[in-house]
């Protein structure tokens, strides 16, 4: 079993900075790509940014130049940096772990979620 948890979220003024973690827990073996979404109330969930175990990085328009996605492969941890946040920004957000093999589940990869973390922006 695969448990993703994150922490960092929390209350900020505009212009602040927040930084989330996400420690990916289990007897896993590679973990393809990791990545944030999130979800603002009465809006559907979205991705925000995500990396590969490789390195390569994508992110929504909206926070490009402002967040910044990373990984450390060998802890299965995500971080995401996030300055100059706006209100807009505010949301639950959920770590993502797809492409998840495990040394109990050779040959199957499996997409796993945290539990989120609130995120609030305050103008």
């Amino acid at each position: 079993q695969v448990q993703l948890v994150e922490s960092g979220g929390g209350l900020v003024q505009a212009g602040g900075s927040l930084r989330l973690s996400c420690v990916a827990s289990g007897r896993i073996f590679k973990i393809n790509a990791m990545a944030w979404y999130r979800q603002a109330p009465g809006r559907q969930r979205e991705l925000v940014a995500e990396i590969t175990s490789d390195g390569i990085t994508n992110y929504i328009d909206s926070v490009k130049g402002r967040f910044t996605i990373s990984r450390d492969n060998a802890k299965n941890t995500v971080i995401l940096q996030m300055n100059s946040l706006k209100p807009e920004d505010t949301a639950a957000y959920y770590c993502n772990a797809d492409g998840v093999i495990t040394y109990t589940t050779l040959g199957l990869a499996l997409s796993y979620w945290g539990q989120g973390t609130q995120v609030t922006v305050s103008s």
